[in-house]
């Protein structure tokens, strides 16, 4: 196969690295490339929004198939300009780029589709846009409804910033055609996830999770860049959210296109609001983060061209991916001044050296070639990315690696990855065990409950009678480990919570799940009926009592946990104050 990679940043680097790793793989050409990609692909010195001559260059040289890396090209649609030549490309149509291209579109397709987003307005009108700021409050945010190069979304702490936001925009046209419409939207709280995923336009099939950080300066201090560095995986997005993240954003927002007649392709990039069992989207874009790719790409072990190629073909539900499960992460160095004015032209020392560095590669964002040497061409400049077997491992790892690196002035962020070492670093208190994996459904309504209460948990899989050693095993350990509280779920006549029991004196609660013909009463029967001297707190059956699982473990936690116990009397309050706006609505 002949590829043509379109791009020349160092997502596009990380794609032309993978793409080469692939047997069926002849040639690469990148339009117009960098200094890295030149090493893998031949450089051709077309822009990347070129569309035109990029087409005529993809139909001469019969490329097999064309990846589009940057957003421009495809909001411009060059994806229906390839497919009208008959060449392959994987990306979105012109019609459902717009998913990034138009915030408007975007929020009305996810207000259509019900998908949890900010609430918000577009306007054309300064004086209404601010009136409708004023009705949210401050902080908000701002945003210019079209591509305004990542520079288009201003949070606002103060009103009077808000109006400043306002009259730049649509007023003062500081972004074009671009900021010409609004949208005004309420400010999340949370933490930001980045959850990308590959799409055929029926088949949806998820991508490691990340986490950006798009600060220039250490503790997320100083203005907004492009990014300034990523990691894989981001434990925010634990598997409870991830499933929560597929159902209730993912498979609509791409549902929903194809019920709209704009059935979309390529990647599907959801910028996500974490806080505690709730999600909310931020912004789509419709490609690979930048620099996301590069942990993401570091850590997926699958040949990427057969997946490339499944969203074109629609066969991607023939496919699953395989996944590293060593953590990766991404520092980028940058230009000084960046991401304000900087300078071009610098010479860049120690590139073979970070290369050298075992598990690590150094991919080019903003570089050019002056002779033999590589020079700065941008404002983030390379991308050093590395694995290791714990997160820590791959920070300090692509950290050593920075540290080989030089040219005048630059600099980089020194935190990057600090916050999934903390969140990792907290000891769970609640230990989660189920007989099956098939469990989750009904489970994860306690890891909700959970964390609503900022109670650290973790989930596992054990069965009392195929692994009995194992479930011994958990519950031996759980008290050294400080876990205050077990919640053990199964179904059909499982005695898992029974044989956790037997086995530690904390305190067990028995969730019984239907999975059988006796629709749970076998369960029920099988975790409530504990010989004397093996306590087990047993639930309802199903959903309703994994979520009183939840309730109650926060209850224990609570005797000795002032926090928590704050939290319980304001979870009853509003559960009271519900009942009570239910009873008024009869009146």
């Amino acid at each position: 196969m002949k590829i043509l990679v379109i791009g020349g940043g160092g997502r596009e680097h990380t794609l032309v690295w993978k793409i080469s790793q692939s047997p069926v793989v002849e040639k690469i050409f990148c339009a117009p490339g960098n200094a890295g990609t030149r090493h893998l692909a031949e450089p051709v010195p077309i822009d990347a929004e070129d569309i035109q001559a990029l087409a005529e260059f993809a139909e001469k040289n019969e490329i097999d198939l064309t990846v589009v890396g940057p957003e421009g090209p495809l909001v411009k649609g060059i994806a229906d300009a390839f497919e009208a030549k008959g060449l392959a490309v994987f990306g979105p149509s012109k019609a459902a780029a717009q998913l990034e291209g138009s915030k408007v579109f975007s929020k009305n397709h996810m207000n259509k589709y019900n998908i949890p987003c900010a609430r918000g307005k577009a306007f054309t009108d300064p004086a209404k846009a601010k009136a409708y700021a004023r009705f949210l409050g401050a902080p908000c945010v701002i945003k210019a409804d079209g591509l305004a190069a990542g520079k288009g979304v201003i949070i606002c702490d103060t009103l009077e910033q808000a109006d400043q936001a306002i009259e730049e925009m649509i007023t003062e046209n500081r972004f074009g055609d671009a900021g010409a419409t609004v949208v005004v939207e309420e400010c999340l709280k949370g933490e930001e996830a980045s959850f990308i995923a590959l799409t055929d336009g029926k088949t949806v099939l998820p991508l490691p999770e990340s986490q950006d950080h798009k600060r220039a300066l250490d503790n997320d201090e100083g203005p907004n860049t492009g990014g300034m560095g990523a990691y894989s995986p981001a434990p925010v997005l634990d598997h409870m959210l991830r499933t929560k993240a597929m159902k209730e954003v993912m498979i609509p927002a791409v549902q929903g296109m194809a019920k709209e007649g704009t059935p979309f392709k390529g990647v599907l990039y959801a910028g996500l609001m974490v806080d505690k069992d709730k999600i909310k989207v931020l912004e789509f874009n419709t490609r690979l983060g930048d620099p996301e790719t590069q942990p993401i790409l570091m850590r997926l072990k699958n040949d990427l061209v057969p997946l490339m190629e499944a969203c074109c073909n629609g066969t991607l539900h023939q496919h699953a991916v395989e996944i590293d499960p060593r953590a990766a992460v991404c520092v980028v160095v940058s230009a000084g001044g960046y991401p304000g004015a900087y300078e071009k032209g610098h010479a860049i020392s120690g590139l073979a050296a970070a290369n050298e560095i075992k598990d690590t590669m150094v991919f080019h964002a903003g570089t050019a070639m002056d002779g033999d040497s590589v020079i700065t061409s941008g404002g983030r400049v390379l991308g050093v990315t590395s694995l290791g077997d714990t997160v820590q491992q791959a920070i300090d790892t692509a950290y050593e690696a920075c540290e080989k690196i030089s040219f005048t002035d630059h600099f980089y962020r020194k935190d990057i990855g600090a916050k999934a070492v903390k969140r990792l670093s907290i000891p769970p208190k609640v230990g989660v065990i189920m007989g099956s994996d098939s469990d989750f459904g009904v489970m994860e309504k306690a890891l909700a409950i959970l964390k609503q209460f900022d109670i650290p948990y973790y989930v596992t899989v054990a069965s009392a009678h195929r692994t009995p050693d194992q479930a011994a095993r958990l519950a031996f350990q759980a008290r050294e480990d400080g876990v205050q509280v077990l919640i053990c779920g199964a179904g059909h006549a499982a005695h898992l919570a029974g044989v956790i029991a037997a086995h530690t004196t904390l305190p067990v609660l028995g969730v019984p799940i239907d999975s059988s013909a006796l629709q749970g009463l076998d369960a029920l029967l099988a975790t409530v009926q504990m010989p004397p001297g093996i306590p087990v707190s047993t639930m309802a059956i199903g959903k309703s009592g994994a979520h009183n699982a939840g309730i109650f473990a926060a209850q224990i936690i609570g005797l000795s946990d002032p926090a928590v116990a704050e939290k319980l009397i304001a979870f009853k309050k509003d559960m009271a104050a519900k009942v009570q706006k239910k009873a008024a609505s009869f009146a």
